[in-house]
């Protein structure tokens, strides 16, 4: 990527407006986590049979990823981005009017789905906009929004949950789709994509083929990396339960 000239305009939003999308991302993410035990009182089951919805999220974050991912090579990476904001942030509403366990599952892995599909388009955005000699740094920035949305969604927990229960929080959930008509204000399409943009989805495919070797060594090595990350950030919550008073 190094060698592609980087978009110079507005960059700032295109990070604001990635770091943003990944910490909303995250914020519905952990609302389900933190949530667990009474969302199973409520559909009359264990948390262990709760645990599934997060299962299910995390499983079909990668079918995500290859569906926004390949939207995003072809038509740009703006529109994509948006219909996930908008995507994830109505499942989550639906997420909270879930009238039984069933479909409360049928939902979760939906929101995987969207889940899976902004980190990929929006950090590509980002990362296509600005310099790239800043490009280290910011990819880091722009992954702490994940921390950045489990901190939201604590702090949305303590002041919700106590006083009207988990699905309100749910509905706050819904907010970023906002962030969907600031992307489609301020944020202005990548050039990089549009000076390397494939002409069909045949050559598109041929692409990837080519670079099939390098797809399974990234995948293999952000498997390992976020093993430890992902595991503490589900399980800590849980075990401590019983001290913080979380549902």
């Amino acid at each position: 990527m190094d060698r592609l000239p980087q978009s110079p305009k507005r960059p700032f939003a295109a990070v604001l407006a990635g770091f943003l999308g990944w910490s909303l991302d995250a914020f519905d993410f952990f609302l389900v986590v933190m949530t667990l035990t009474a969302i199973g009182k409520e559909f009359h089951k264990t948390d262990r049979e709760m645990a599934l919805a997060v299962t299910l999220t995390l499983a079909f974050r990668p079918v995500g990823a290859l569906i926004f991912g390949l939207l995003a090579d072809r038509y740009g990476r703006r529109v994509p981005l948006m219909i996930d904001l908008v995507f994830y942030s109505l499942i989550e509403v639906l997420s909270g009017l879930a009238p039984n366990y069933r479909t409360f599952l049928i939902l979760r892995a939906l929101f995987g789905i969207g889940m899976g599909g902004e980190w990929g388009v929006g950090a590509s955005l980002t990362m296509e906009k600005v310099p790239a000699r800043f490009r280290g740094l910011l990819s880091g920035v722009l992954q702490e929004g994940y921390a950045f949305g489990f901190l939201l969604a604590a702090i949305a927990y303590q002041l919700v949950f106590p006083h009207w229960g988990w699905r309100p929080l749910f509905f706050i959930g819904g907010l970023p789709a906002l962030l969907a008509i600031f992307v489609r204000m301020a944020v202005k399409e990548s050039e990089v994509w549009q000076k390397n943009k494939a002409d069909s989805w045949k050559h598109l495919g041929r692409g990837l083929v080519a670079l099939w070797p390098t797809f399974f060594y990234f995948v293999a090595l952000m498997t390992r990396m976020n093993w430890c990350p992902m595991e503490r950030r589900i399980f800590t919550p849980r075990s401590c339960s019983g001290i913080a008073g979380w549902g």
